[in-house]
Protein backbone atom coordinates (compact mmCIF):
# COMPACT_ATOMS: atom_id res chain seq x y z
CA UNK A 1 0.00 0.00 0.00
CA UNK A 2 1.27 3.32 -0.72
CA UNK A 3 1.62 5.87 1.80
CA UNK A 4 0.74 9.64 0.75
CA UNK A 5 2.98 11.99 3.47
CA UNK A 6 1.30 15.09 4.33
CA UNK A 7 1.86 18.35 3.37
CA UNK A 8 5.34 20.16 5.31
CA UNK A 9 6.22 23.38 5.31
CA UNK A 10 5.98 26.35 7.75
CA UNK A 11 1.88 26.50 6.52
CA UNK A 12 1.54 22.70 6.38
CA UNK A 13 -2.52 22.09 7.22
CA UNK A 14 -2.79 26.06 7.04
CA UNK A 15 -6.07 27.22 5.65
CA UNK A 16 -5.65 30.10 3.75
CA UNK A 17 -7.64 32.71 1.18
CA UNK A 18 -5.62 34.72 -0.62
CA UNK A 19 -8.16 37.12 -2.84
CA UNK A 20 -7.67 38.39 -6.35
CA UNK A 21 -5.49 35.68 -6.66
CA UNK A 22 -6.21 34.18 -9.89
CA UNK A 23 -2.89 36.95 -11.24
CA UNK A 24 0.08 38.87 -10.25
CA UNK A 25 0.79 39.23 -6.48
CA UNK A 26 -2.41 37.27 -5.40
CA UNK A 27 -1.08 34.15 -7.45
CA UNK A 28 2.20 34.62 -6.41
CA UNK A 29 1.23 34.17 -2.77
CA UNK A 30 -1.09 31.37 -3.53
CA UNK A 31 1.72 29.95 -4.68
CA UNK A 32 4.01 30.60 -2.13
CA UNK A 33 1.42 29.24 0.40
CA UNK A 34 1.35 25.65 -1.79
CA UNK A 35 4.79 25.49 -1.49
CA UNK A 36 4.37 25.88 2.12
CA UNK A 37 1.91 23.24 2.62
CA UNK A 38 -0.68 25.28 2.81
CA UNK A 39 -4.78 25.03 2.04
CA UNK A 40 -5.28 27.87 -0.37
CA UNK A 41 -8.93 29.05 -1.64
CA UNK A 42 -8.13 31.36 -4.68
CA UNK A 43 -10.73 34.27 -4.69
CA UNK A 44 -11.19 35.69 -7.39
CA UNK A 45 -14.41 37.41 -10.08
CA UNK A 46 -13.38 35.13 -12.16
CA UNK A 47 -14.60 31.53 -12.07
CA UNK A 48 -12.54 30.10 -14.66
CA UNK A 49 -9.03 31.42 -13.79
CA UNK A 50 -9.55 31.21 -9.78
CA UNK A 51 -10.47 27.05 -10.98
CA UNK A 52 -7.51 27.25 -13.64
CA UNK A 53 -4.96 28.39 -10.99
CA UNK A 54 -5.86 26.20 -8.44
CA UNK A 55 -5.71 22.97 -10.20
CA UNK A 56 -2.19 24.21 -11.33
CA UNK A 57 -1.10 24.81 -7.69
CA UNK A 58 -2.41 21.29 -6.40
CA UNK A 59 -0.64 20.10 -9.04
CA UNK A 60 2.28 21.64 -7.84
CA UNK A 61 1.64 20.94 -3.92
CA UNK A 62 3.05 20.07 -1.35
CA UNK A 63 -0.39 22.13 -0.84
CA UNK A 64 -3.79 22.77 -2.22
CA UNK A 65 -5.57 24.58 -4.01
CA UNK A 66 -9.35 25.42 -5.12
CA UNK A 67 -10.81 28.46 -6.83
CA UNK A 68 -13.98 30.36 -5.47
CA UNK A 69 -16.07 33.33 -6.42
CA UNK A 70 -15.60 36.40 -4.35
CA UNK A 71 -16.78 40.14 -5.47
CA UNK A 72 -14.73 41.69 -2.05
CA UNK A 73 -17.31 44.95 -2.56
CA UNK A 74 -20.10 43.04 -1.69
CA UNK A 75 -21.14 41.40 1.66
CA UNK A 76 -23.23 38.86 0.30
CA UNK A 77 -20.51 37.12 -1.57
CA UNK A 78 -17.64 37.73 0.64
CA UNK A 79 -19.63 35.94 3.48
CA UNK A 80 -20.45 33.06 1.00
CA UNK A 81 -16.93 32.64 -0.02
CA UNK A 82 -15.74 32.26 3.58
CA UNK A 83 -18.59 30.01 4.63
CA UNK A 84 -17.91 27.80 1.26
CA UNK A 85 -14.13 27.78 2.40
CA UNK A 86 -14.97 26.53 6.05
CA UNK A 87 -17.72 23.85 4.53
CA UNK A 88 -14.81 22.36 2.73
CA UNK A 89 -11.99 22.75 4.83
CA UNK A 90 -13.22 23.45 8.80
CA UNK A 91 -11.75 26.85 9.18
CA UNK A 92 -9.79 29.55 8.20
CA UNK A 93 -6.28 30.64 9.62
CA UNK A 94 -5.04 32.99 6.87
CA UNK A 95 -6.41 35.91 4.72
CA UNK A 96 -4.82 38.05 2.33
CA UNK A 97 -7.05 40.72 1.08
CA UNK A 98 -4.75 41.21 -1.91
CA UNK A 99 -7.60 42.28 -4.45
CA UNK A 100 -6.86 45.51 -6.12
CA UNK A 101 -7.42 47.48 -9.52
CA UNK A 102 -5.93 50.90 -10.48
CA UNK A 103 -7.32 53.87 -11.80
CA UNK A 104 -5.21 57.20 -12.58
CA UNK A 105 -6.82 60.32 -13.26
CA UNK A 106 -6.19 64.27 -11.79
CA UNK A 107 -8.49 64.80 -9.15
CA UNK A 108 -10.30 67.43 -11.22
CA UNK A 109 -11.40 64.95 -13.52
CA UNK A 110 -11.98 61.96 -11.16
CA UNK A 111 -15.17 60.80 -11.10
CA UNK A 112 -17.06 60.12 -7.82
CA UNK A 113 -18.06 56.67 -9.04
CA UNK A 114 -14.43 55.87 -9.57
CA UNK A 115 -13.34 57.21 -6.59
CA UNK A 116 -16.05 54.90 -4.96
CA UNK A 117 -14.88 52.26 -7.01
CA UNK A 118 -11.87 52.16 -5.80
CA UNK A 119 -12.00 52.89 -2.04
CA UNK A 120 -14.60 49.97 -2.20
CA UNK A 121 -12.05 47.27 -3.26
CA UNK A 122 -9.34 48.44 -1.81
CA UNK A 123 -10.83 49.46 1.23
CA UNK A 124 -14.67 48.32 1.75
CA UNK A 125 -13.00 44.70 0.50
CA UNK A 126 -10.17 44.84 3.57
CA UNK A 127 -13.05 45.07 5.96
CA UNK A 128 -15.42 42.87 4.86
CA UNK A 129 -13.45 39.86 4.11
CA UNK A 130 -11.51 40.24 7.74
CA UNK A 131 -14.96 40.66 9.75
CA UNK A 132 -15.77 37.15 7.55
CA UNK A 133 -12.83 35.32 8.82
CA UNK A 134 -12.53 36.82 12.13
CA UNK A 135 -14.90 34.71 14.12
CA UNK A 136 -13.34 31.91 12.30
CA UNK A 137 -10.25 32.49 12.85
CA UNK A 138 -11.25 33.37 17.14
CA UNK A 139 -12.74 29.67 17.17
CA UNK A 140 -9.37 27.80 15.91
CA UNK A 141 -7.72 30.10 18.47
CA UNK A 142 -5.80 32.68 16.07
CA UNK A 143 -4.90 33.58 12.44
CA UNK A 144 -2.98 36.10 10.56
CA UNK A 145 -5.15 39.08 8.71
CA UNK A 146 -2.39 40.31 6.14
CA UNK A 147 -3.76 43.64 4.35
CA UNK A 148 -2.05 44.36 1.12
CA UNK A 149 -0.96 47.92 1.17
CA UNK A 150 1.63 49.76 -1.08
CA UNK A 151 4.17 52.27 -0.57
CA UNK A 152 1.46 54.71 -1.53
CA UNK A 153 0.07 53.93 2.41
CA UNK A 154 3.41 55.58 3.37
CA UNK A 155 3.85 58.66 0.49
CA UNK A 156 1.39 60.40 -2.36
CA UNK A 157 2.17 60.55 -5.86
CA UNK A 158 -0.21 62.11 -8.61
CA UNK A 159 -3.13 61.02 -10.33
CA UNK A 160 -3.60 58.36 -7.62
CA UNK A 161 -6.20 60.40 -5.03
CA UNK A 162 -8.64 57.12 -3.94
CA UNK A 163 -5.69 55.04 -4.02
CA UNK A 164 -3.27 56.81 -1.77
CA UNK A 165 -6.27 57.58 0.44
CA UNK A 166 -7.54 53.47 0.75
CA UNK A 167 -4.10 52.49 1.08
CA UNK A 168 -3.18 54.88 3.58
CA UNK A 169 -6.59 53.40 5.38
CA UNK A 170 -5.40 50.06 5.49
CA UNK A 171 -2.78 51.02 7.90
CA UNK A 172 -5.41 52.32 10.37
CA UNK A 173 -7.81 49.13 9.93
CA UNK A 174 -4.83 46.96 10.56
CA UNK A 175 -3.35 48.71 13.59
CA UNK A 176 -7.37 48.87 15.08
CA UNK A 177 -7.58 45.07 14.54
CA UNK A 178 -4.51 44.38 15.72
CA UNK A 179 -5.69 45.86 19.23
CA UNK A 180 -8.92 43.71 18.98
CA UNK A 181 -7.20 40.41 18.03
CA UNK A 182 -4.72 40.63 20.39
CA UNK A 183 -6.18 38.70 23.22
CA UNK A 184 -7.88 36.01 20.43
CA UNK A 185 -4.43 35.61 18.96
CA UNK A 186 -5.13 37.28 16.15
CA UNK A 187 -2.54 38.93 13.73
CA UNK A 188 -3.09 41.77 11.30
CA UNK A 189 -0.02 43.17 9.11
CA UNK A 190 0.50 45.29 6.32
CA UNK A 191 2.79 44.44 3.00
CA UNK A 192 3.23 47.70 1.66
CA UNK A 193 5.55 47.24 -2.42
CA UNK A 194 6.89 49.53 -4.49
CA UNK A 195 6.42 48.78 -8.06
CA UNK A 196 5.78 45.19 -9.16
CA UNK A 197 5.22 44.80 -13.07
CA UNK A 198 2.12 42.59 -12.82
CA UNK A 199 -0.57 43.45 -15.86
CA UNK A 200 -2.28 46.43 -13.48
CA UNK A 201 1.19 48.03 -13.43
CA UNK A 202 1.83 47.65 -17.26
CA UNK A 203 -1.14 49.56 -17.95
CA UNK A 204 -0.21 52.51 -16.07
CA UNK A 205 2.54 53.13 -18.05
CA UNK A 206 0.94 54.23 -21.32
CA UNK A 207 -1.67 55.87 -18.42
CA UNK A 208 0.79 57.87 -16.71
CA UNK A 209 2.72 58.59 -20.26
CA UNK A 210 -0.89 60.51 -21.66
CA UNK A 211 -1.37 62.26 -18.29
CA UNK A 212 2.37 63.61 -17.20
CA UNK A 213 3.07 63.94 -20.96
CA UNK A 214 6.63 62.13 -20.70
CA UNK A 215 7.20 58.81 -22.95
CA UNK A 216 6.64 55.60 -21.49
CA UNK A 217 10.34 55.13 -20.81
CA UNK A 218 10.73 58.40 -18.13
CA UNK A 219 7.50 56.91 -16.43
CA UNK A 220 9.48 54.03 -15.39
CA UNK A 221 12.99 55.48 -15.05
CA UNK A 222 11.75 58.46 -13.30
CA UNK A 223 8.09 57.96 -11.81
CA UNK A 224 8.01 54.13 -10.65
CA UNK A 225 11.76 53.32 -9.98
CA UNK A 226 13.10 57.04 -10.06
CA UNK A 227 13.05 56.82 -5.73
CA UNK A 228 14.64 53.00 -5.80
CA UNK A 229 18.27 52.25 -4.49
CA UNK A 230 18.73 50.21 -8.26
CA UNK A 231 16.52 50.92 -10.85
CA UNK A 232 14.61 47.55 -10.22
CA UNK A 233 11.38 46.60 -9.84
CA UNK A 234 10.24 44.64 -6.79
CA UNK A 235 8.85 41.07 -7.81
CA UNK A 236 6.22 38.79 -6.64
CA UNK A 237 8.50 36.56 -4.93
CA UNK A 238 9.59 39.27 -3.34
CA UNK A 239 6.14 40.32 -1.85
CA UNK A 240 5.14 36.44 -1.71
CA UNK A 241 8.42 35.88 0.79
CA UNK A 242 7.05 38.62 3.06
CA UNK A 243 3.20 37.20 2.98
CA UNK A 244 4.91 33.84 4.14
CA UNK A 245 6.59 35.39 6.89
CA UNK A 246 3.71 37.70 8.42
CA UNK A 247 1.15 34.14 7.67
CA UNK A 248 4.02 31.69 9.69
CA UNK A 249 5.19 34.15 12.32
CA UNK A 250 4.14 32.68 15.99
CA UNK A 251 3.42 35.36 18.04
CA UNK A 252 2.06 38.76 18.27
CA UNK A 253 5.28 40.41 18.50
CA UNK A 254 5.00 41.76 14.70
CA UNK A 255 1.08 42.25 14.87
CA UNK A 256 -0.27 45.78 13.88
CA UNK A 257 3.28 45.97 11.17
CA UNK A 258 3.59 47.39 8.21
CA UNK A 259 6.47 46.59 6.18
CA UNK A 260 8.32 48.32 3.06
CA UNK A 261 8.94 45.89 0.16
CA UNK A 262 9.91 48.64 -2.78
CA UNK A 263 13.84 48.77 -3.03
CA UNK A 264 14.57 51.77 -1.28
CA UNK A 265 12.05 53.32 -2.76
CA UNK A 266 10.69 54.52 0.93
CA UNK A 267 12.65 53.65 4.22
CA UNK A 268 11.20 54.30 7.78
Amino acid sequence: MTTIAPASGPLSGKICIVTGAASGIGLGIARRYVQAGGKVAIADLNAETASKAAADLTAMGPGEAIGIVMDVTSEEAVEAGVAAVVAKWGGVDVLVSNAGVQIVNPVEKFSYADWKKMLAIHLDGAFLTSRAVWPHMVARGGGSIILMGSVHSKLASPLKAPYVTAKHGLLGLSRVMAKEGGAHGIRTNVICPGFVLTPLVQRQIPEQSRELGISEEDVVKKVMLGQTVDGEFTTVEDVAEVALMFASFATNALTGQSLLVSHGWCME
